[in-house]
């Protein structure tokens, strides 16, 4: 299908890696406009090529620079939410300061920009908000998922909270809940884990067969379902958390 988020009006964060870079550039072959936004400029490289209308450095954590963006941008039709970062360890392994830059970082920047771009779809009567979650979460737990299970717990619960709250004003939100996703943050963990347990490819083996179809899921898949929340065919969708995960919580 094509032109399925046709005039619509995206503002996307985390754009330059991921989950969040292969959903800006899926929102825009749809026919969005999208504004793509990241803490770090030198990732905006190709994003215009592949069709971004805008590429804007935003750090997330910054609520005034968030509330700005906001303002400047006026009635968007989607956000989403994709800014995340993965703490490895037990509860033994988590500082307090730890255990706050997680839930910074993860939770209250999707607090942050929904709060900040919320009104203007109130005034229009209509909206999507796509949040990115996690299998490791309040689904099932994760070794060593500890702060970070926590928080994408959170992210599942604020989603509900906003999709409860604006039900019938005409807003939608929804959360992806992926499983383990080929990503630039997964190669830097498995070179992690591979300092520990014998080399790399031991490391991402070791992350595969916990996947149970025997392979790491794409940025592009998760991004499908991101453009499949965002659009008027799950108009019907609100307070779900999509579980894509290759059989990881079954």
């Amino acid at each position: 299908m094509a032109d399925r988020l046709k005039g619509k009006l995206v503002f996307c964060t985390a754009s330059g890696a991921g989950i969040g870079r292969a959903t800006a550039i899926a929102f825009a072959r749809e026919g969005a406009r999208v504004v793509a936004s990241d803490v770090n400029e030198a990732s905006f490289a190709d994003l215009k090529a592949a069709g971004v209308a805008e590429c804007v450095k935003l750090d997330a954590r910054d609520a005034k620079a968030v509330e700005a963006e906001a303002k400047r941008l006026g009635q968007v039709d989607v956000l989403f939410n994709a800014v995340g970062f993965v703490h490895h360890g037990t509860v033994l392994d988590c500082s307090d300061e730890d255990w706050d830059f997680s839930f910074d970082l993860n939770v209250k920047t999707m607090h942050r920009t929904t709060k900040a771009f919320l009104p203007g779809m109130l005034a229009k009567g209509s909206g999507s908000i796509v949040n990115v979650a996690s299998t490791a979460s309040s689904l099932r737990a994760a070794p060593n998922r500890y702060v970070y299970g926590a928080t994408k717990a959170a992210v599942i619960g604020l989603t509900k909270a906003v999709a409860m709250d604006f039900i019938a004003k005409g807003v939608r939100c929804n959360c992806i809940c992926p499983g383990t996703i080929q990503s630039p943050s997964l190669d830097g963990r498995i070179e992690a884990l591979g300092r520990q347990v014998g080399g790399t490819e031991k490391a991402r083996r070791m992350f595969i067969e916990r996947q149970p179809m025997g392979r790491l899921g794409t940025a592009e898949e998760m991004a499908a379902v991101a453009v499949y929340l965002a659009s008027d065919e799950s108009a019907f969708t609100t307070g779900t958390a999509v579980v894509a995960d290759g059989g990881f919580t079954l």
